[in-house]
């Protein structure tokens, strides 16, 4: 009976606690006004390409100053490349809107993954977003250095990212988005943050 009682209690405190941690983190501490060349200041990002560009370009990578330092911006997040609701939605409300981001004087739209800028080439080829710019965050560090990374090991994706927009002028946050859950498509479209420009 007594074990019984403390299998409950334990079983209770566990799932309070997991509880807990998810509901913290399903928001990223990055807000608008953050500044990201000083929050992910020693991170680089890997411009999608080939095998043989990178080989040819010594594997380099393009920091995240290079991205954002005097330019107009509009970045987006996603779980994976190759995704239902990434393949489907989320990159195509950008590529149906590119000459809307370009009327308003953005420099670059940018979609960010935590895949390697192999899977993203392939990836952006497939979708024919040719457009768009593609950067793998390879090991995530860049989605960590703003807290926007996100544990999907339960839909056997291991560390990945929130589904998330922002529109970011010379490094600075002006509008931010992140879905509730990785799986939603509600706030970070190109519909909605192109009226927060």
């Amino acid at each position: 009976m007594a074990s019984t009682i403390l299998r409950r209690a334990t079983s209770s405190v566990i799932k309070s606690s997991l509880l807990t941690e998810a509901s913290r983190r399903s928001y990223a501490s990055v807000a608008v006004g953050t500044d990201i060349l000083s929050a992910a200041s020693q991170v680089s990002l890997q411009k999608a390409r080939s095998w043989d560009e990178g080989v040819t370009s010594n594997f380099s990578t393009t920091s995240v100053n290079d991205i954002f330092k005097g330019k107009k911006v509009v970045i987006f997040g996603l779980p994976g490349a190759y995704t239902g609701v990434c393949s489907q939605q989320h990159v195509p409300s950008y590529k149906k809107n590119i000459d809307k981001f370009k009327a308003k004087g953005i420099d670059s739209v940018i979609c960010v993954a935590v895949n390697d800028p192999y899977v993203m080439n392939a990836w952006a080829d497939k979708l024919q977003a040719n457009d768009i710019e593609f950067y793998g965050d390879f090991d995530g560090s860049f989605h960590q250095s703003l807290e926007l990374g996100k544990d999907l090991s339960a839909a056997l994706l291991g560390p990945r990212s929130e589904r998330w927009s922002a529109y970011v002028v010379d490094g600075k946050v002006k509008a931010l988005n992140v879905e509730g859950a990785p799986s939603d498509f509600k706030v970070s479209g190109a519909e909605v943050i192109l009226e927060q420009i």
